[in-house]
């Protein structure tokens, strides 16, 4: 009979966030598991029921249902991250609420704490107006498969971008089709007949209109966004934007930010003025000229420019995807308002909100010391081989070795699996992928993608049931 788990008390002085919580593991992370948690200042009682398998992501629900003891003495019951289970279900048969807690045993602490567990991502006040730079160059059916593809990005708002010189003979019927199909759109035309024709049509913006040409808004009813008459000159977008509020025009302001080296820091401070002038402004910045113009991963530099937006209440976004470097840009800008917002509305650093813009380096790489690994790697008794990354490198172990090496190539020939191709395809895939976590500096779990934040998409993964088997264990095909 499984013995009972012994609870452990909260610290006297610490706010009590449960009155009993039990965490069950398995065999081999027992040690870790009780280390860490005992570390950690967790506010609650807890106690630990190793369930009776060797790894606790293979912990599964009918061995949860069939070993964990009657009656439940807890209030709740966590179990590993990748664990396979139905938690709903388990909750609602045995009477207790049952968590998943987060992948890596030693990432409890931050899950407990404010930016861990119940970290909401949902919210955002930012606008996204994703630009279709070669609008008039595309058929209608072309128009409304990208526009689609951009709304599941992220975007709010389709721009149909008008080229100069180049005949948009269908612009009515792509603005009709896009709205038919219940998509917010915009019209960005450097012509005002092009602009007319867009407004007329059913566009719901019209960029980029001045104090000059303020009466194609007038004459369309569509909501306009108004750059200076010439470049740079604050004082006319602030003319019209005071022409627009007398004639009951809802107006957005785009002062316009220029790229580094051409006006890039005074681009910045015209935007921090207009806030300054106009309190209440709606206010739009397009991040092209940096992202699109700068070498360099546009996660971080969307990441900067919308923790100014954040500050300066710049709720709406002109984002454009010219250059194959920018191709995440929508899921990106998506991330950041969301990261932005959640962390402004706690009076916080944007730390600790997810890893979604954190696509190359991760800020906790190797969450296991080479001797805590060493340690684990002693207590395995089985032939399966397990692979993890530390600071030192790849490491790979079972029953019989240990090895370390920082070149998955070194392995091969120290690990017997010369004439098991299966095996040695699976283990050369596995490595690989360690190698690269291990010179990048990213998290690495065995059989796990690495994860590479919005830079790549990633379905999602139900975790309610078992894995099925992996490639080198799916029955092959016969001739």
């Amino acid at each position: 009979m499984r013995s009972p788990p012994r609870w452990r008390s909260a610290k006297a002085n610490a706010r009590r966030m449960a009155e009993r919580t039990l965490f069950l593991t398995g065999h081999l992370a027992r040690a870790r598991l009780e280390k860490v948690l005992a570390a950690a200042e967790l506010g609650f009682e807890w106690s630990i029921l190793d369930i009776g398998v060797k790894v606790a992501a293979l912990m599964t629900e009918a061995i949860i249902r069939r070993r964990l003891p009657r009656p439940i003495d807890a209030d709740r019951v966590i179990v590993p991250g990748r664990c396979r289970a139905d938690l709903a279900r388990l909750s609602a048969e045995l009477g207790v609420t049952f968590e998943r807690g987060p992948d890596e045993l030693k990432d409890l602490p931050a899950w407990f704490g404010k930016h861990g567990h119940g970290l909401d991502l949902s919210r955002h006040d930012m606008r996204i107006f994703a630009e279709i730079v070669d609008a008039s160059a595309l058929s209608t059916d072309a128009i409304l498969a990208r526009a689609r593809a951009m709304r599941g990005a992220g975007a709010d708002v389709i721009d149909l971008g008008c080229l100069p010189d180049t005949p948009f003979p269908h612009l009515e019927e792509a603005v009709q089709e896009l709205a038919r199909n219940g998509i917010l759109v915009s019209v960005d035309s450097a012509d005002t007949d092009e602009l007319r024709r867009g407004g007329r049509a059913g566009a719901r913006f019209l960029l980029s209109l001045t104090e000059h040409t303020l009466d194609v808004a007038t004459e369309t009813g569509a909501q306009p966004v108004l750059i200076p008459a010439t470049h740079a000159d604050l004082p006319s977008l602030l003319r019209a934007a005071e022409e627009a509020d007398k004639r009951g025009i809802a107006a957005i302001l785009d002062p316009i930010l220029d790229p580094i080296h051409f006006g890039f820091m005074a681009s910045l401070a015209r935007y921090a003025e207009t806030r300054r002038r106009l309190p209440q402004a709606e206010i739009l910045m397009g991040t092209g000229n940096l992202t699109e113009l700068t070498d360099a991963d546009s996660a971080g530099t969307t990441a900067m420019l919308l923790g100014v937006c954040s500050e300066l209440a710049i709720r709406n976004l002109l984002v454009v995807q010219v250059s194959p470097h920018t191709r995440r840009t929508i899921e990106e800008h998506d991330a950041a308002r969301r990261i932005m917002f959640a962390a402004r509305a706690d009076a916080s650093l944007p730390k600790d909100y997810g890893t979604a813009l954190l696509a190359l380096h991760e800020r906790k790489p190797f969450p296991y010391s080479p001797a805590e690994i060493a340690e684990l790697a002693q207590q395995v008794k089985d032939d399966n081989f397990r692979i993890e990354v530390a600071a030192d490198g790849i490491h790979v172990y079972n029953r019989h070795r240990h090895e370390v090496a920082q070149d998955a190539f070194a392995l091969f020939e120290k690990l017997g699996v010369e004439k098991d191709g299966a095996h040695a395809f699976y283990l050369g895939a596995e490595l690989m992928r360690a190698e690269i976590a291990w010179r990048l500096g990213k998290r690495f779990a065995q059989d796990e993608p690495l994860d590479w934040g919005v830079a790549v998409d990633r379905p999602e993964e139900d975790r309610t049931r078992p894995r099925e088997a992996g490639h080198t264990l799916r029955p092959r095909a016969t001739d």
